[in-house]
């Protein structure tokens, strides 16, 4: 009799690998959010309504990509603020590759099936 509980098909399943499509698709809109700010949002929902559905590092990446959305969002209004004196502006700069490196390092962990390092930091 064939048992569909048995310790055969416990392990086939322990051992798929998570898909990581839905986290990938959210770093390149992120990253797309360069040519159409809109895309950003769109990644925010989708980390939004996939946290808490995986394995524990997925999960991770899921909160990382909130937390790099918020976080660029506060160092976004702050380099609008100090555009008034000019310094935002450069602010600006350095915000685009603080966001790319993010990004870089979710996909890099993504690909090594790895939580991001540092998930709670506001740098990089």
């Amino acid at each position: 009799m064939n048992d569909p509980y048995n310790d055969d098909t416990l392990v086939a399943e322990q051992s798929q690998a998570p898909d990581t499509t839905m986290a990938m698709v959210v770093y390149a809109l992120f990253l797309a959010s360069f040519v159409v700010g809109f895309t950003g949002i769109v990644g925010l929902v989708i980390a939004y309504i996939y946290r808490g559905k995986g394995p524990q590092w997925l999960d991770e990446h899921y909160r990382y990509q909130i937390r790099t959305f918020w976080i660029g969002v506060v160092y976004g209004l702050i380099c609008l603020v100090l555009a008034l004196i000019g310094i935002g502006f450069l602010l600006m700069l350095v915000l685009a590759v603080w966001m790319i490196i993010r990004c870089v390092k979710g996909f890099k962990g993504l690909q090594e099936k790895r939580a991001p390092l540092n998930v709670d930091t506001w740098l990089i």
